[in-house]
């Protein structure tokens, strides 16, 4: 029964202290008012920047897995290095991990021509496997074929919106358009990637690279994509083809490939000969697969690059997570302005209200009453900074989102705000709150 009684006496002195808290912070609604709006700005400044951070962070994630996930880029950056269409063929059957590979040849400000509508536009060649390695499918028609690529045939497939823009809205499938004064017949239109996404290939017209290289006019391959069927298998296929061009290339005195310098192989393919040696054979001084690219040689600058597309994304993602801790640090910084306002705050309170302190304690009132009822002043005004707070920071969002830029309103950024905003009332209110629990009574009636 003590201690039903003992219980029951606590509960009814916390629940008037929160009553006595309540009506220190209405007593003074302009004090409370400007505390509250330093502790909301806060608030708001935290969800707007991490908004702005993550949405970003999203947008360019997204950016990078429209290229495709899982796919490997093997670029040459320097003219006497360049691939042979038989090795990009056999790298699906000679190295672990990659299931499809294509052939990549670019052509800019090409002419085209439909009826009496003429524009220009850039072609992107590729093999057959494009639509798989890009995780591409077509919304209307077919792809081209391997015997498409093989015979250079004049077929095409239309991006959305050359499809949207240049007929009409009309379906194009079977129709012809020319290209650089070549009746192309349109097999087929790709799905929509979106704005800024999938290289601008919305907007792009793609063809067999065997057609692209007469129009061209170029029989080099200087870019190669691979696609491999997880993060793990293109982990490995990198560690391999990494392997074969540090073996294969060797471009002159200058280069290092392995251990040391080569003789000139010819002007032939990168590894045109020796293919058939055991991809998982042993190789000394094994490159790094580390970053996003791996550098096989040098001779200057980067004359071949191996790059990982998922390497990319996590390397942006992590980028911009790193760039939204520092903006939010950084409005964090206006909470702890506001937390040491309601220090001051507090501070004056218990000067102004010193014969409240002294009567309460002189009727029977603990320390502990009155420190839980200044801690609690401070609570309520951070709490009510925190919803007055998130309120103005979606709002302030949802602004910038309609202006085009990418932000969205984060539960992390929320959690953060709403943590640092009670831990700062929390921990700045504390003085305050001694202070008005050590005032000896007779001292406070005597000040009053």
């Amino acid at each position: 029964m003590q201690e039903r009684g003992n219980i029951s006496n606590l509960l009814v002195r916390l629940k008037f202290s929160a009553m006595m808290a309540l009506d220190g912070i209405t007593s003074n609604l302009l004090r409370t008012f400007l505390t509250v709006l330093g502790i909301s700005i806060g608030v708001a400044a935290v969800i707007s920047l991490m908004g702005i951070g993550e949405g970003a962070r999203r947008s360019i994630v997204a950016q990078f897995e429209s290229l495709g996930e899982n796919v490997i880029v093997l670029k040459s950056n320097a003219e006497n290095v360049k691939f042979d269409i038989e090795e990009v063929e056999i790298l699906p059957d000679r190295v672990t991990g990659i299931e499809y590979a294509s052939p990549v040849i670019y052509t800019e400000d090409t002419a085209i021509r439909w009826r009496r509508d003429e524009s220009e536009t850039n072609l992107v060649g590729v093999n057959e496997n494009y639509p798989q390695i890009k995780d591409h499918p077509v919304i209307s028609g077919n792809f081209f074929t391997s015997l498409h690529v093989k015979q250079r045939s004049p077929v095409a497939v239309l991006g959305f919106n050359v499809g949207n823009s240049l007929l009409n809205g009309r379906s194009p499938v079977g129709q012809s358009i020319s290209i650089n004064g070549i009746n192309y017949r349109i097999v087929g239109v790709l799905s929509q990637k979106g704005e800024g996404k999938g290289d601008g290939i919305d907007d792009k017209i793609v063809i067999p690279y065997t057609s692209a290289m007469t129009i061209a006019e170029t029989k080099d391959i200087l870019e190669v994509w691979a696609k491999s069927n997880s993060s793990e298998d293109a982990e490995l296929a990198m560690v391999q083809l990494g392997r074969i061009y540090k073996r294969k290339v060797g471009m002159g005195s200058n280069i290092k490939p392995g251990s040391g310098n080569e003789e000139d192989p010819g002007e032939g393919g990168i590894i045109d000969e020796g293919m058939d040696m055991p991809i998982e054979e042993p190789m000394p001084e094994e490159p790094t697969v580390a970053g996003e690219k791996e550098n096989v040689f040098e001779r200057g600058e980067e004359a071949l690059t191996i790059t990982s597309l998922n390497n990319l994304v996590q390397e942006a993602d992590q980028a911009n997570r790193i760039m939204t801790v520092l903006l939010g640090g950084i409005a964090a910084v206006s909470l702890l302005v506001g937390g040491i306002g309601i220090m001051n705050i507090m501070l004056v309170a218990v000067t102004e209200r010193t014969g409240e302190i002294g009567v309460r304690r002189a009727l029977g009132a603990k320390k502990e009453d009155l420190l839980i009822q200044f801690l609690l002043e401070a609570v309520y005004v951070s709490i009510i900074g925190c919803i007055v707070g998130i309120i103005l920071g979606a709002w302030a969002v949802s602004i910038v989102a309609n202006y085009g830029l990418s932000a969205v309103v984060s539960l992390d950024s929320i959690r953060v705000a709403v943590f640092v905003a009670l831990t700062s009332g929390l921990l700045f209110g504390v003085y305050p709150a001694i202070n008005a629990s050590n005032l000896p009574p007779v001292e406070a009636l005597k000040r009053q």
